[in-house]
């Protein structure tokens, strides 16, 4: 079963705008990322500032763990739960810190809230009154990083200074209401390759060279014969009109105005995201990934099921469809619609990414660059793209518009689906490893131009693009994440690494083989028209 290539055509081809506006972004790391070098054990005022985990337990039960940052000044916190002890938690009274409390502190941990004074005195009232740890309270949700002022160049704080966020200071608060609380604080070292980044590279540059290389056995004549004889989509099904039609070509104006307008609904996205839009983007999402995931089966069913029985069913709105058909569409909005349900479960991701590749390996063979001439413009307004709404949107909005709506911020903390995630295996704050289609998806474009054209002038691997702009997209990838390492986890535009590495490696080996020229006002019913003919002299 399949859509009718009229809704087919105008749904595939058109979703990628969404697609790319609302994932084209960063490898992101979901915990907030901090140094994790090993700290001095004395006191001092240049600690690094490590993740710290805060163990809870309310009238003796364990609750949910919470995360903090350290300061750069008291004592260090060890690295294993068992080697912390647990202490029993204390609002500070007044409750900012900022002077002696009428709270007995001892052998405490002491909570005060962040303001009125530096955290220094903070830290130094809180130690006075006996108190073995501060935890103190941002007033937002993100962690500030405490230093000292310039004057405190030499301390002498022996106890460890700790921050969580605004929510974790709220629910600390609900917890204490007549009840007994008890804090355990450690810092365990965060790994700094974590396999999950082996695994989601993996991922990427998979889809691309399997996009790449369907055509070589889901596109061809044959296969299209085959694929609609079993599919039975439209009346003209077994000409190959239909798979023609469906192509997109990109265009210098088209490429333009596509970014403008993937700024405007990013804009758009950023002040009106809410829960039930992010669910009308799950909706589509599950749309997309049906029909991309039932391509991705009948393709080679269609090529190795040459004799399969042609019995079809009649249905409203889809016509005549075979029976195989439809068991397969069946199946993929089963596999839709159990991901949907259970996408907040541990094990979603990998529903997640399977709809996902089976939808961009479908773009990707719906979409196309026809030269470098249009690559160079897609790529580069994407280049721009990425980089302002990353790094410099919070000029303007004050904060970064795509990881914004990238982590659904704006939404109740229901995320868009339109990405890769991995989860992060030896982590100890779990969380996932993520990129958004776009990432995928512009390269993949440029790199799967490169495959026909090494094809339509019979191109060894070596001699041609395709191999090289595959190496080029991997170290791309490579260096996003050295990126994110050095920019201690922070969202980066994947783009400003991977368009380098690709339309750059193409430019520069078309101008040393003498080829620019070719690439740049290269056209495909030209080169086919060219071959053709050789091929009947």
């Amino acid at each position: 079963m399949s859509f009718p290539p009229g809704i087919r055509r105008r749904f595939v081809v058109s979703f990628p705008l969404l697609l790319l506006v609302t994932s084209s972004f960063a490898v992101v790391a979901t915990a907030d990322g901090a140094s994790q070098d090993d700290g001095p054990e004395l006191p001092a005022c240049n600690n690094p500032f490590k993740l710290v985990k805060v163990k809870i337990w309310v009238d003796g039960v364990e609750g949910e763990d919470l995360s903090g940052i350290t300061a750069s000044f008291g004592a260090s916190l060890p690295e294993e739960a068992n080697k912390s002890s647990k202490l029993p938690t204390v609002f500070s009274n007044p409750l900012n810190g900022c002077s002696n409390s009428s709270s007995k502190l001892t052998g405490s941990v002491a909570l005060s809230i962040r303001g009125d004074c530096d955290f220094v005195t903070k830290a130094k009232v809180a130690q006075s009154g006996g108190a073995s740890a501060l935890l103190v309270i941002n007033d937002n949700e993100e962690l500030y990083k405490m230093v000292c002022s310039e004057n405190d160049t030499s301390l002498n704080i022996s106890i460890p200074v700790v921050m969580i966020p605004k929510s974790a200071g709220d629910a600390i608060n609900k917890s204490m209401e007549e009840k007994h609380v008890e804090f355990l604080l450690y810092a365990p070292t965060r790994p700094i390759v974590d396999f999950s980044v082996i695994f989601l590279w993996a991922l990427a540059v998979g889809t691309i060279v399997t996009a790449s290389l369907w055509q070589e056995f889901g596109t061809s004549e044959n296969s299209d014969e085959r694929y609609n004889e079993l599919s039975k989509e439209s009346p003209n099904a077994g000409t190959g009109d239909d798979d023609d039609k469906e192509i997109l070509d990109i265009s210098v104006k088209g490429a333009i105005v596509f970014v403008i307008t993937a700024s405007t609904f990013l804009v758009l996205l950023y002040f009106f995201m809410s829960a039930w839009f992010v669910w009308l983007l799950i909706v589509l999402f599950c749309i997309g990934g049906v029909q991309g995931m039932h391509t991705c089966i009948m393709t080679p069913i269609a090529r190795k099921c040459r004799n399969c029985p042609q019995k079809t069913l009649n249905l409203p709105l889809f016509g005549e469809v075979s029976i195989v058909s439809f068991v397969v569409a069946l199946c993929c909005l089963i596999f839709a619609v159990v991901w949907a349900v259970n996408r907040r479960e541990s094990y979603s991701w990998v529903g997640q990414d399977i709809l996902g590749i089976c939808l961009m390996i479908t773009v990707l063979q719906l979409a196309r660059l026809p030269n470098i001439k249009v690559a160079t413009v897609l790529l580069c307004c994407a280049f721009v793209y990425d980089i302002f709404w990353v790094f410099l949107s919070p000029l303007i909005f004050h904060q970064s518009v795509m990881i914004v709506v990238a982590r659904g911020d704006n939404s109740g903390g229901e995320s868009i689906p339109m990405l890769l995630r991995v989860p992060r295996a030896f982590d100890p704050w779990g969380g996932y490893d993520m990129i958004g289609f776009g990432d995928i998806l512009f390269p993949g474009l440029l790199v799967a131009f490169a495959f026909r054209y090494d094809k339509a002038y019979k191109k060894h691997l070596a001699s041609g693009y395709f191999l090289w702009l595959i190496i080029g997209y991997g170290f791309g990838l490579l260096f996003t994440y050295l990126g994110l390492y050095l920019m201690n986890g922070h969202g980066q535009p994947a783009l400003l690494y991977l368009v380098p590495c690709t339309l750059g490696v193409t430019v520069i080996l078309g101008l040393v083989r003498g080829e620019l020229k070719e690439l740049w006002n290269y056209s495909p019913e030209l080169s086919s028209a060219t071959t053709n003919l050789t091929g009947e002299a």
